[in-house]
């Protein structure tokens, strides 16, 4: 399927896991595709892999937390591709400390990524997306944007829960001007994050809170994004997709 051929797509958080998987949908929808991330080295070798199979694709390191990387990053899209069609804000960091133990800069540190950088990205990409004639942004939330959890990590619950109200709230705003807003909520996910609970009681509750059974694929949310930045998709805007075996539906 080739739902993107042409457009332009910048997926941050790209070296590995969900911003990997998604880099390579997109890749293969058609898609040219800017994969940024801190960690060039891992960034750089995806890039390659996408390239070796044809795709038409550019790594750059991006701090997505630092206003100033984000447009040195849109401006090096714009010089070398001429557009920008689709933004996937992916992205982001965890933590698992209780609000007792969650120190001013932890917290900080946390909303800082996860949730002033897809502010940065949408504010500052906007311009070209709403030239675009297809524009799309898909900003990759959180079970833990819409659910209370565990009762831990509360920036990450408070970011990712703004990210989910942020993305409604622009796509009100540019609905009748061409650029759809989304958000996806992935729910326990088979990523290098989890490679230190394998086999462990952690992971064991993982999959007996997911009513399907079993941890998300990265192409499964990969899948999704695919979808949301496609004219499939081309009614939707200010969605929240759960992408979650069924967590959510509890």
């Amino acid at each position: 399927m080739q739902r993107l051929t042409d457009r332009v797509a910048i997926v941050t958080g790209a070296a590995s896991g969900i911003g990997a998987a998604t880099a390579h949908r997109l890749a293969n929808e058609g898609a040219r595709v800017v994969l940024t991330d801190i960690n060039d080295e891992a960034c750089s070798a995806t890039a390659a892999t996408l390239a070796d199979q044809g795709g038409d694709v550019l790594a750059l390191h991006h701090d997505v937390a630092n206003a100033e990387d984000w447009q040195r990053v849109i401006d090096t899209v714009i010089e070398r591709f001429g557009r920008l069609d689709i933004l996937v804000n992916n992205a982001g960091m965890g933590d698992i400390l209780d609000i007792e133990q969650t120190t001013i800069e932890d917290w900080d540190r946390t909303i800082a990524i996860d949730q002033t950088s897809i502010f940065l990205g949408m504010k500052l990409a906007a311009p070209h997306l709403l030239a675009s004639g297809h524009g799309s942004i898909i900003n990759i939330s959180s079970i833990f944007g819409i659910s209370g959890g565990f009762g831990t990590s509360p920036a990450y619950h408070a970011a990712k829960g703004a990210v989910r109200t942020l993305t409604k709230n622009v796509a009100l705003l540019w609905a009748q001007r061409g650029l759809r807003v989304n958000s996806i909520h992935p729910g326990f996910i088979d990523t290098p994050i989890l490679d230190s609970v394998r086999g462990t009681e952690f992971e064991t509750v993982m999959t007996d809170l997911t009513p399907m059974g079993r941890l998300g694929r990265p192409e499964e949310i990969a899948a999704a994004v695919a979808y949301l930045a496609s004219d499939d998709a081309s009614f939707v805007t200010g969605c929240e997709l759960a992408v979650d075996g069924g967590f959510l539906a509890r």
